[in-house]
């Protein structure tokens, strides 16, 4: 089948475009490579099966070039993924997260897209009352950002109530692995394991005892994979481990990893953020025969192997 993804260029969207390739498909990215780099496409763009259109998919020509290309299915990763910015600036998150979204969705109508893959995020989630999160815990957005990820999900189905236009919603728990940049909004991994492979500092907010959910992109991409065909459809899944993973002992994994003394400084915490997340992944195991095969340590391995190899690229 023809797949477009959006935001294809980034840290998801690039290990995504590798395994559709390599499952046989027609691939279309469409990033504005504000955040995305071409790089990361680097092999992809060896394929005859593969297109990049740089386009912010806001752009009025967004329309008429799925049009032309008429994917059989949309996996919509670009977005606005800073939390801060959102809050600093909310207008823009909404332009990007919400009129992008809508506008992508506009054009799959016109395009006749059977599905879109929408990636979301566990920020809607807010203050959870249970951890792991099931998969159907109400929501409670505590940010523009998290706002506009809830919108999204709520355009989806009005497009699949009035249009047909089938959907699956991945929540995103902190997804890891290479290709992710240490720099701007970046995961802890990829800051802790910058830092660590260059023998600068790093920092623990608080007393290191705040955990996240950490999934390996392999993992999340398969169940990307998996959605683009008939599972799932009109459904969200939780992408996750399910397991709590703290600040200090995650720390103590990558240096493990590095090579590196497992010594990090401490900060104090850091307002607004969450002392635990992690999320209940098993509708995604009923719904798309999809769990989590990576374990941390061993993706952590991986991704600090990577990371070691494009220091100097």
């Amino acid at each position: 089948m023809r797949v477009l993804v959006t935001g294809g260029a980034g840290f998801i969207g690039s290990n995504l475009v590798d395994r559709l390739l390599s499952d046989g498909h027609e691939v279309d990215v469409v990033d504005d490579l504000s955040s995305g780099k071409a790089e990361n496409l680097a092999a992809a763009q060896t394929s005859d099966h593969f297109r990049l259109h740089v386009l912010d998919i806001l752009d009025p020509e967004l329309p008429s070039l799925m049009a032309e290309r008429q994917p059989e299915v949309v996996c919509h990763l670009a977005a606005q993924i800073s939390v801060r910015k959102s809050v600093a600036d909310p207008v823009h998150d909404a332009r990007v997260n919400v009129q992008g979204t809508t506008s992508v969705l506009a054009a799959a109508r016109e395009a006749r897209t059977r599905k879109v893959v929408f990636a979301s995020s566990v920020a809607v989630y807010g203050r959870p009352a249970a951890i792991p999160v099931p998969g159907d815990a109400p929501t409670d957005p505590r940010s523009p950002y998290a706002a506009a990820k809830l919108s999204g999900e709520t355009y989806l189905s009005a497009f699949r109530a009035l249009h047909g236009i089938e959907y699956t919603t991945l929540v995103l728990s902190n997804v890891y692995g290479p290709r992710q940049s240490p720099e701007g909004e970046a995961g802890v991994v990829a800051i802790f394991t910058d830092a660590l492979l260059n023998g600068t500092p790093t920092v623990v907010y608080g007393d290191g005892s705040q955990t996240r959910d950490y999934i390996f992109v392999d993992d999340v991409v398969d169940a990307f994979a998996r959605a683009c065909g008939q599972e799932g459809d009109g459904r969200r899944f939780n992408l996750g481990t399910g397991i709590q993973t703290t600040d200090r002992r995650l720390h103590s994994l990558i240096a493990d990893a590095a090579g590196a003394p497992d010594k990090p400084g401490f900060a104090p915490p850091r307002l607004g953020d969450l002392p635990a997340m992690a999320v209940d992944p098993a509708h995604a195991h009923e719904g798309l025969g999809w769990q989590p095969r990576v374990d941390l340590a061993a993706g952590l391995k991986i991704t600090v192997d990577w990371a070691a190899g494009h220091r100097h690229k």
